[in-house]
């Protein structure tokens, strides 16, 4: 007797534990999607931070040399400002637009940059479908229902004794 209890209550816990677990994701399915999408954000917008921070370095650094040596400014202008360099005996490349561009895409460019899709959960993005959707609604909770009905706590019968004797007329009270 002693051991079906405890099968009826391991099994209450399993078939309720997942009926309870299926509900709560399919009623969350959307908050769940807002929460892989905004972290995704998150991430990214840390990434693009730690850009600024190292460009901001660089542009301190590159400030503290203008300060310390008035030649690098000199060397500086004329890639900065656009203007045609003209020292005496130095060549200098003739680079065009294209080829500006082409290097400049190349260099931008990430190679291993992650895509917003793989930062959700394939099988939450299967879950969230329409039919799927609802069609783990209802197994969970037929799942809970189970497991309430056929393994939750039994109640014993009231066993009540009542004693009619054949001579006086059977009391109501007595058999309540």
């Amino acid at each position: 007797m002693n051991i079906e209890r405890i099968t009826r209550a391991v099994v209450f816990a399993v078939f309720f534990s997942i009926g309870a677990a299926v509900l709560s994701v399919t009623v969350l399915c959307n908050d769940l999607l807002k929460y892989y999408h905004n972290r995704t954000i998150l991430q990214q917008a840390e990434e693009h931070l730690k850009k600024l921070e190292t460009l901001g370095n660089d542009y301190d650094i590159l400030l503290g040399k203008l300060d310390g040596d008035p030649c690098e400014l000199t060397r500086l202008a004329p890639a900065m400002l656009g203007i045609e360099p003209n020292e005496p005996n130095t060549v200098y490349p003739h680079a065009t637009f294209d080829k500006l561009s082409a290097a400049r895409i190349a260099l931008t460019e990430e190679p291993n940059q992650p895509q917003s899709d793989q930062a959700t959960p394939l099988w939450l993005n299967c879950w969230c479908l329409w039919p799927r959707r609802h069609i783990m609604f209802i197994a969970g909770s037929s799942l809970v229902l189970i497991s309430f009905i056929f393994f939750g706590p039994t109640r014993k019968p009231r066993r009540s004794m009542t004693v009619i004797s054949k001579t006086e007329p059977p009391d109501i009270r007595q058999q309540l």
